[in-house]
C-alpha cells in the first residue's frame, strides 16, 4: 500500500500518531509508574503524620499546615504545568516534575522542625502538581477518549494501590526503622520511572512560541494562597472579625478580580475563561471540588481517627482503611472497563456521586466506640463514590475540549479539585480543632469531678496539641478518644452538603458519547483542514481526516502504528 502525502501537509516528525502493541504498553507503563511514585510518596506519611508531628513538637495547627503545604503548592502549580504542556514538550515536563518531587521528598525526610518539614512538603507539592495532571494529559495524547476510559480506570486503580500500600509501608517504617524513611522510599521508584519515560515515551511536539501568562500565574497564585491561609488561621490565630481577616480576604478577592481581567486579555491565558462556556467543563469543576474535599478529608483525618480515637498503631490504622481503598480500586477499574466497552459514562458518574454522599453521611455518625464493621462499610461506599467519579470527570472534559487546550482544561479540573480539597481541608481542620477543644474542655471538667488525679498533663491538650496516646492516664485517654472520635465524625458530616451539590452538577452534565481519536490525531486534523492529510516524515504515514482513518504504510521503521482503516472512528 502506498500513499503520497500532499506537499501542503505539515511536518509532524517521526513519532507515530497512534501507538499500538508493545510501543503503547511500554509508554503507558512509564506514565503509570510516575503516577504511582507520586501517590506512594504522598500517602506513605498519611497514617504516620500524628507521630511525625508529635516528634517534632507540632500542634494541630502544624498538622494542618504540613498537609496543606503540599496540597496548596500542588493546586497553585497545576495550571502552570497544564499550560506548559500545551506549549512545550510534555515528556520533558513530566520528567522535570518527577525530579522536583523526588528532591522535595528527600529533603523533607531530613526535617527536625515544623518549618523545615513544611518548606519541603511545599517543594513536594510543586512536583505533585505536575505529576498529577501531566499523566492525564499524556494519556489523552496517545489514547482516544473511548479507549482512555479503561486506562483512566487503571490509573485510578494504581492510585488506590499506592494509597493502600503507602500507609502500610509507612506504618512499617515508622514502627521499625523510623518515619524519615517514609520520605526516602519513593527514590528508587522515581529512578525507574525516569528511565522508563526516557526510553519508552515518544510524543509529537507542536512548535509553538511559549508565551506564558506570568501576570495571571502570579495573581491567581497569590489570590488563592491568601484566601487559603486565612481559612487555615482564622478562629485560631485571630478572630473571624479582625484586621487580619479584612486584609487577607480583601487582598485575595482583589487579586483574583484583577486576575480575571488579565486572563481575558492574555494571548495565552493560564486558565482560559472561555472554558466555562462549556456546560461539561463547568459542571465537572463543581463536582470535582466535592470529590476533592471528600478525598483529602478521608486520607488526612481517618489516620487521626484510627490512631487517636481508636488507639491503634500506625500499621493497624493503615489496615483499617483498606475497605475505602478496596472501594476505590474496584469501582475505578470495573467502571473504566464498562465505559470503554459500552461508551456509556453518565449513569456511572451519577451513581458514584450518590454513593459519595451516602458514604460521607454514614461516616458522619462515627464515634470512638463505633463498630469497625460500620466504619468499614461506610468507607467502602465512600471509596466507590470517589473511584466512580474522580478520573471520569477529567475524561468527559478531555472528550469535549479543543485539542489545543487539552493541557489547560485538564489542569483546570485538577486545579479546582485540589483547590477545593485544600480549602475544605483547611476549613475542616479549623472545625476539628474547635470541636476537639470544646469536647475536651467538657470532658476534662467532668473528669476533674470524678478522677482529679488523672488530669496530669491535661493542660497541654486544651491548646490543641496532638497527644501521644501511650503516655496518657487511662481515664484521660478515654476523654481524648471520645473527643477526637466525636469531632472527626462531625467533620465528615459537615462535608455532606458539598457532596449533595456534586450530585446536582453531574446530573446536568451533557451526555456526549466518547470520541475515538486521540489528541495527537485531533491536532493533526486541525493542522491541515484544507487537505485533510498529515505527513509523518520518515515513516510514509498519512492521516486521512476526511475518512477518519489512519492507513499504515508497509514500512518496518514504523512500529507500533494502528491500522485504523479496519476500525470505525467517530
Amino acid at each position: 500500500m502506498s500513499q503520497t502525502p500532499t506537499s501542503s501537509s505539515p511536518k509532524t516528525g517521526t513519532v507515530p500518531l497512534v501507538l499500538h502493541g508493545r510501543a503503547k504498553n511500554w509508554a503507558l507503563a512509564g506514565i503509570f509508574m510516575s503516577t504511582f511514585v507520586s501517590m506512594l510518596a504522598m500517602n506513605v506519611v498519611g497514617t504516620s503524620m500524628p507521630r511525625i508531628i508529635a516528634d517534632i513538637g507540632g500542634t494541630q495547627a502544624t498538622f494542618t499546615w504540613v498537609v496543606m503545604a503540599t496540597s496548596l503548592a500542588s493546586a497553585i502549580s497545576t495550571p502552570i504545568w497544564g499550560k506548559l504542556a500545551d506549549l512545550t514538550n510534555k515528556k520533558v515536563l513530566l520528567q522535570l516534575a518527577l525530579i522536583i518531587f523526588t528532591l522535595g521528598s528527600i529533603f523533607a525526610g531530613m526535617a527536625h522542625d515544623a518549618t523545615w518539614l513544611i518548606s519541603f512538603r511545599t517543594v513536594q507539592g510543586l512536583g505533585v502538581g505536575g505529576l498529577g495532571v501531566l499523566g492525564q494529559i499524556v494519556l489523552a495524547e496517545i489514547l482516544s477518549p473511548l479507549e482512555r476510559g479503561k486506562y483512566m480506570g487503571i490509573m485510578g486503580a494504581i492510585m488506590a494501590v499506592a494509597t493502600v500500600g503507602g500507609p502500610l509501608i509507612g506504618g512499617l517504617f515508622t514502627d521499625t526503622i523510623g518515619w524519615r524513611w517514609n520520605f526516602y522510599v519513593a527514590v528508587p521508584f522515581a529512578v525507574v520511572a525516569l528511565i522508563m519515560l526516557q526510553l519508552t515515551l515518544h510524543l509529537t511536539t507542536s512548535k509553538r512560541k511559549v508565551k506564558l501568562d506570568y501576570a495571571g500565574a502570579v495573581l491567581i497564585s497569590a489570590g488563592f494562597s491568601s484566601l487559603l491561609i486565612w481559612i487555615t488561621l482564622v478562629g485560631g490565630d485571630f478572630d473571624w472579625v479582625s484586621w487580619q481577616t479584612a486584609l487577607m480576604v480583601g487582598a485575595g478577592i482583589v487579586l483574583l478580580v484583577i486576575a480575571v481581567f488579565v486572563e481575558l486579555r492574555a494571548e495565552e491565558p493560564l486558565i482560559p475563561l472561555t472554558l466555562f462556556k462549556s456546560a461539561t467543563f463547568t459542571m465537572s469543576v463543581v463536582a470535582s471540588v466535592a470529590v476533592g474535599i471528600a478525598m483529602f478529608a478521608t486520607v488526612v483525618y481517618l489516620g487521626q481517627y484510627m490512631q487517636i480515637a481508636r488507639g491503634r498503631s500506625v500499621i493497624e490504622s493503615s489496615l483499617l482503611t483498606l475497605p475505602m481503598m478496596a472501594g476505590v480500586l474496584g469501582s475505578s477499574t470495573i467502571i473504566g472497563q464498562l465505559i470503554s466497552r459500552y461508551n456509556k459514562w453518565k449513569a456511572f458518574v451519577v451513581t458514584g456521586a450518590i454513593a459519595l454522599l451516602i458514604g460521607i453521611v454514614l461516616m458522619g455518625q462515627i464515634r470512638y466506640d463505633t463498630s469497625f464493621w460500620y466504619v468499614g462499610v461506610s468507607m467502602f461506599i465512600m471509596g466507590c463514590g470517589i473511584g466512580m467519579t474522580m478520573q471520569n470527570l477529567v475524561l468527559v472534559v478531555q472528550n469535549t475540549v479543543d485539542p489545543s487546550q487539552m493541557g489547560a482544561a485538564s489542569s483546570a479540573v485538577t486545579f479546582f479539585r485540589t483547590l477545593g480539597g485544600s480549602a475544605g481541608m483547611s476549613v475542616m481542620g479549623t472545625v476539628l480543632g474547635h470541636r476537639v477543644t470544646e469536647l475536651m474542655t467538657d470532658g476534662l471538667a467532668k473528669l476533674a469531678q470524678t478522677n482529679p488525679a488523672a488530669l496530669a498533663g491535661a493542660e497541654a491538650l486544651k491548646n490543641g496539641t496532638i497527644p501521644k496516646m501511650s503516655e496518657l492516664d487511662p481515664a484521660l485517654r478515654l476523654v481524648v478518644e471520645d473527643s477526637y472520635g466525636h469531632a472527626i465524625g462531625d467533620v465528615f458530616l459537615s462535608v455532606a452538603p458539598v457532596a449533595a451539590i456534586a450530585i446536582i452538577a453531574v446530573i446536568f452534565l451533557p451526555n456526549i458519547p466518547l470520541g475515538t481519536k486521540n489528541n495527537a490525531q485531533r491536532m493533526a486534523g486541525k493542522a491541515s483542514p484544507r487537505t485533510g492529510t498529515v505527513e509523518q516524515i520518515g515513516q510514509s504515514v498519512a492521516l486521512s481526516v476526511d475518512t477518519a482513518s489512519v492507513p499504515v504504510i508497509t514500512d518496518s521503521s514504523a512500529p507500533g502504528l494502528v491500522d485504523s482503516s479496519k476500525r470505525s472512528d467517530a
